[in-house]
């Protein structure tokens, strides 16, 4: 995708997961590239010819769903999309995100610039210009089978646009929709033949919830390799498990990938750990699972991520309309791209991959605190019994991994037959998306938890110091959680280390030390 100054030029082609999620933030403004604006007014001509014509066309001089075969005089084709937004909003729960919305928003601009939809570049505009004064939509999130789409999110989306409903603004809050749009010299929209349904029917919203999904994955399973180091040096592990000779006769990408992480961390050669030099000639010969097989159990994680972006990224720039506009033919076909069971279906996989990094944290955190299995301090605290230390954080730890364990039930499983059984399978996409957002941030949280112990449990190994690269993320913790040697709130804390991981600080510290040290290998 092409960024010009402060704006992103949307082709309809082009939206990356990462992408899509900087927009969400509102750090940029958009613009159509001039091939998608032509492309966008070919098809609108295909529709404003085949309403000239009197040509039968679903969605357009049709009703929809079980009324696909009532056909609409000419005089109420307008009605008829003002009558499916009103109706399809029927969501229900709290509202998206401010930047989720936008996310939703900008996604939809950016399907329709692809051209295949028939709408007009008056209207595509006008959702442009709302996206730039960051005029944003009530939406509730729930409502969504997956199947025709995300109908009632998309519905809510473009009531807002039509300036009914609520709107939000970062000068007005939530008020008015049509009060919000004037405060900003916009004009609701008004609906042109076919823009209704072309505007409701398409995968948006399970595909910009899954896009934040995989970008939060993917950050939260590189630091998982780092917090995973901190622990292993904390409980004195072995390193003879990462060996790249080990992972070479299982090349998996991803286990490569975090064997290679590992000993970027943990090599005692080029960063010297007066924690590894102390145990050297212990009589160990292997360490649980939890520690050993590390590189396979995250690996696998970073493999299902890879494989999801994949998938999410080609329905980012997906056609997901029906009907679909062919502007080369001059014709219309009535088709399923709406159905949501890709994203839907890598959605609840991504769930079940990411969990396990939550499993086996919390495993690892067992090790920690339990002083029959790590020879530190019972609960990461001095006088026992007195404090209670990490005792309750671990419970915490434990509760996330069993929420997490209901919600990797996958709703893909699911269909339940709607519209008169017009609508008879369905993907139950949307839920996917909302429930693997759910699991991302519990794996987050305890990781987090595991940051926590793993820094506490290197206190009680001074004067001795780690490699270098761990040292700097015991650091960057210390910035804002200090030691703990006697009991207090953990909340504050855990929720401090989670900001840490959110904001890729945990990465950003180790990076440049596992790049010095692949460096140094190569040369």
């Amino acid at each position: 995708i092409t960024c010009f100054h402060q704006y992103i030029l949307l082709d309809g082609n082009s939206l990356t997961t990462a992408d899509l999620v900087n927009l969400g933030q509102g750090s940029f403004k958009i613009k159509l590239t001039p091939e998608a604006e032509e492309k966008v007014k070919k098809g609108r001509e295909v529709i404003n010819a085949l309403i000239a014509e009197d040509r039968v066309v679903y969605g357009v001089n049709t009703g929809f769903g079980k009324f696909a075969h009532t056909l609409i005089p000419k005089e109420k084709i307008v009605q008829l999309q003002e009558n499916v937004v009103r109706s399809h909003c029927a969501g229900v729960g709290a509202p998206l995100s401010v930047e989720r919305t936008r996310m939703l928003l900008v996604l939809r601009i950016n399907v329709l610039a692809k051209g295949y939809s028939g709408i007009s570049m008056e209207t595509l505009n006008a959702m442009i210009n709302a996206f730039n004064a960051s005029c944003l939509s009530w939406v509730p999130e729930k409502g969504t089978v997956g199947a025709s789409g995300d109908l009632a999110p998309l519905a809510h989306l473009t009531l807002g646009l039509m300036g009914e409903g609520r709107m939000w603004s970062p000068q007005s809050g939530w008020a008015d929709a049509k009060a919000v749009l004037q405060g900003h010299g916009l004009q609701p929209l008004v609906l042109k033949p076919k823009e209704g349904i072309a505007l409701i029917n398409g995968t948006q919203m399970m595909s910009s919830l899954g896009a934040e999904a995989v970008e939060r994955a993917l950050g939260v399973a590189r630091q998982a390799d780092i917090i995973a180091a901190l622990t292993v040096e904390a409980l004195r592990g072995s390193t003879k498990a990462f060996h790249s000779a080990i992972h070479a006769v299982r090349p998996h990408p991803g286990q490569m990938e975090v064997a290679e992480r590992l000993r970027s961390l943990l090599d005692s050669s080029i960063y010297p750990s007066q924690i590894s030099e102390s145990h050297r000639s212990c009589n160990r010969v292997q360490d649980a699972y939890s520690l050993r097989c590390i590189p396979q159990v995250h690996g696998v994680v970073n493999d299902t991520i890879a494989f999801v972006q994949k998938v999410i990224s080609t329905e980012l720039n997906s056609a997901t309309d029906n009907p679909l506009v062919f502007s080369e033919t001059g014709e219309t076909m009535s088709g399923g791209n709406f159905h949501g069971e890709y994203p839907a279906k890598v959605l609840d996989y991504l769930a079940i991959g990411v969990h396990e990094l939550a499993s086996i944290s919390e495993r690892r955190i067992e090790r920690l605190v339990n002083p029959g299995l790590s020879d530190l301090p019972a609960f990461l605290v001095q006088d026992g019994g007195l404090n209670s230390g990490f005792m309750i954080a671990h419970c915490t730890a434990a509760a996330l991994v069993s929420e997490g364990k209901a919600l990797c039930h996958p709703s893909s499983v699911d269909s339940l037959s709607t519209s008169a059984a017009t609508e008879d399978h369905v993907s139950m996409g949307g839920w996917a998306a909302r429930k693997a957002l759910r699991v991302v941030e519990h794996v987050e949280q305890v990781l987090a938890i595991e940051l926590l112990a793993a820094c506490q449990a290197l206190e009680f190994l001074r004067p001795l110091k780690t490699t270098t690269p761990l040292e700097k993320v015991h650091e960057l913790l210390r910035t804002v959680v200090s030691p703990w040697d006697k009991d207090r709130t953990m909340s504050p804390d855990i929720e401090a280390a989670h900001t840490l991981i959110r904001g890729q600080k945990v990465w950003r510290t180790a990076q440049p030390y596992m790049d010095t040290h692949r460096k140094k290998l190569l040369t």
